[in-house]
């Protein structure tokens, strides 16, 4: 019987990764380079060390939904983004043809696999517990994206989803699974409902507009006293109020929220919003997260499904009654 991609542990994933990341690799005029895998989870990041000892970070997109314009989309709005004054984020490399976005057969996976390599950002990430100052400067990194990319339009050949839907734009791995009962589904079903009404009430009110849409402690790094955000794999196009949710959803305490929208207030106004409002869109993430979790190539994100459907319906029982 054949071995599936998705039977593997992380580390044998990761092996059969390493020969793609060489191949892309070795389409970069940077000599000889040592490579190391540093992330394999939504994708697989490497650290690129060139022969000069410069470093870069390549991006292979595994269980990544996006299209070809979609990564032509997030190469065209990070080079504006690196042009914003306050604001860190790391460039995309071209390769030796010139182009962003470079291509590699997976075998095992059987279809081609999409890459880009990025400029090196120095720091830490900030991890599971970001202090009150390194939300505070999230929070200003965020609100210079959002006023840099409101009139910004994308260029021919470049797409990215409206996500004025549950799944934002993603398939739907709910209704299908056979890893929820009908009574789960029932459930979501019902939050599902309540959310898409919601969305669409805020919608109808706020003109949508490039978003990171995953500004979490793990996409952002920590040097010198300030952030840098990375990682515009999930960048859509939607309203500012979205991308505060999903901070939010991530914090761990009611200070790092006072301190993620105290920060976005000190560079704009927040958006238009209610508390309830708010709290429905967080829990807009969350199911969007179980979603991803129910179909991921990833066995240990597959693991996390009965607990993290445990705790989902309990948010929606207690948010929705």
């Amino acid at each position: 019987m054949t071995t599936k991609f998705a039977d593997l542990t992380i580390e044998q994933q990761v092996e059969t990764m390493l020969p793609l990341a060489k191949e892309i690799i070795g389409g970069f005029d940077l000599g000889e380079c040592e490579l190391e895998s540093i992330n394999h989870e939504f994708n697989s990041t490497f650290k690129v060390t060139a022969a000069s000892g410069d470093r870069y970070a390549l991006r292979i997109n595994v269980n990544s939904q996006r299209t070809l314009p979609n990564l032509k989309a997030e190469i065209f709005w990070v080079e504006q983004l690196a042009h914003v004054e306050g604001l860190k984020v790391p460039t995309p490399v071209k390769n030796a043809s010139g182009e962003y976005i470079s291509k590699a057969w997976h075998p095992m996976l059987e279809r081609e696999l999409f890459a880009v390599l990025f400029t090196w950002l120095e720091g830490e990430e900030l991890g599971d517990e970001p202090t009150e100052e390194m939300m505070r400067a999230t929070g200003r990194a965020v609100a210079r994206m959002h006023i840099a990319s409101r009139e910004t339009q994308l260029p021919a050949g470049a797409e990215l989803a409206t996500v004025d839907d549950m799944f934002w734009g993603n398939t739907d791995s709910i209704t299908p699974s056979d890893q929820l009962t009908a009574e789960d589904k029932a459930t979501l079903a019902r939050a599902i409902e309540r959310i898409e009404s919601t969305t669409k009430a805020m919608y109808a009110r706020t003109k949508p507009q490039l978003l990171h849409a995953d500004v979490h402690p793990w996409n952002v790094m920590w040097h010198d006293g300030d952030v840098a955000v990375f990682d515009f794999d999930d960048c859509v196009i939607g309203i500012p109020a979205q991308d505060i949710a999903v901070t939010l959803y991530y914090n761990d305490t009611p200070e790092q929220d006072t301190a993620f929208l105290a920060g976005y207030q000190e560079i704009a106004p927040l958006p238009d919003y209610t508390e309830e409002e708010m709290q429905i869109l967080r829990l807009q993430r969350r199911i969007f997260l179980l979603s991803y979790i129910l179909e991921t190539e990833n066995p240990e994100h597959r693991a996390m499904v009965p607990k993290y459907l445990e705790e989902t319906l309990r948010r929606v029982h207690a948010l929705l009654g």
